[in-house]
């Protein structure tokens, strides 16, 4: 069973910046794509950013030049850098992995960090 998980959140001022991990229990090679999702106080989860096992990347309009997405399969380990931060960046970042499976794909989520940005 593979672990997920996310560390790097915390409290800053709009404009500034975080930078999140998603430590995995094993290798993140074997899966065919990681990315970042977000939860905000009564709102829906929403999707930030994918990367696949290729290396390429694809942001979510509201992050994109913003947020980047990178992943250091030799520490397997994901990371979001997340720059220009703003108050509506404010949620709960969860980190995943999906994973190829004979009956289809299989998502992983970790716990999540939560990121606040002040105004």
């Amino acid at each position: 069973q593979v672990r997920l998980v996310e560390s790097g959140g915390g409290l800053v001022q709009a404009g500034g910046s975080l930078r999140l991990s998603c430590a995995a229990s094993g290798s993140i090679f074997s899966f065919i794509a990681m990315g970042w999702y977000r939860q905000a106080p009564g709102k829906e989860r929403e999707w930030v950013a994918t990367i696949v096992r290729g290396g390429s990347a694809n942001y979510a309009d509201s992050v994109k030049d913003r947020f980047t997405i990178s992943r250091d399969n030799a520490k397997n380990t994901v990371y979001l850098q997340m720059d220009s931060l703003k108050p509506e960046d404010t949620a709960v970042y969860s980190c995943t992995a999906a994973e190829q499976r004979l009956t289809g794909i299989y998502n992983y989520w970790g716990q999540g960090t939560q990121v606040t940005v002040s105004s």
